[in-house]
Formats: structure tokens, C-alpha cells, sequence
């Protein structure tokens, strides 16, 4: 089972929240978490506390077993100062 950490919707329309969740990739976007990690609220100013919110040992934890992280949630947990996994390139014969 391949699993990602990616952002799950919420809030209603033409304002938009999202959840950090961690989920299978065949599971649709707001689709049933396996754990979810915190949250982003893009309204908010960006220095705010209730801007963004993550349980980085939780965070971590997934990321040492192999959970991807999209590239917005990437960029989040860089912001929150956390270690992500280099990605391995793939030598072509």
C-alpha cells in the first residue's frame, strides 16, 4: 500500500481549509483519512498561529516509513523546519 501525506479539503465554498492527512494514493481527496495531522488555512495571514497547524512527531514518524508528501504539504513541513527523505534517482541503462 502506497501512502502519501497530502491536503484534504474542508471550509465551504470560495473559502477553502485544508486538513494534513495521511492516506492511501488510491483514496480520493476527501476521501477517509488514515490519520490526519493537523491543518492550513490559506485566508489567514501567512505569520499567524492559526495559519497552520502539524503534529510533527506524528509527521515524522509517517515520513520514516515511506509516506510521500505532496509537493504543498513538502513545502509546508520545510516551513515547519522538518527533515524530508531525499528522493532517489533512478539510473537509466
Amino acid at each position: 500500500m502506497a501512502v502519501a501525506i497530502r491536503l484534504k479539503r474542508t471550509g465551504r465554498r470560495n473559502r477553502a481549509c485544508f486538513r494534513i492527512c495521511v492516506m492511501d494514493n488510491r483514496t480520493r481527496r476527501d476521501g477517509r483519512p488514515i490519520e490526519e495531522l493537523g491543518f492550513y488555512d490559506p485566508v489567514q495571514p501567512a505569520g499567524t498561529e492559526s495559519n497552520f497547524s502539524l503534529n510533527e512527531e506524528r509527521a515524522a514518524y509517517w515520513l520514516s516509513v515511506g509516506a510521500q508528501p505532496s509537493e504543498t504539504v513538502a513545502t509546508l513541513l520545510r516551513r515547519q523546519g522538518l527533515e524530508l527523505p531525499s528522493k532517489k534517482k533512478s539510473s537509466s541503462k
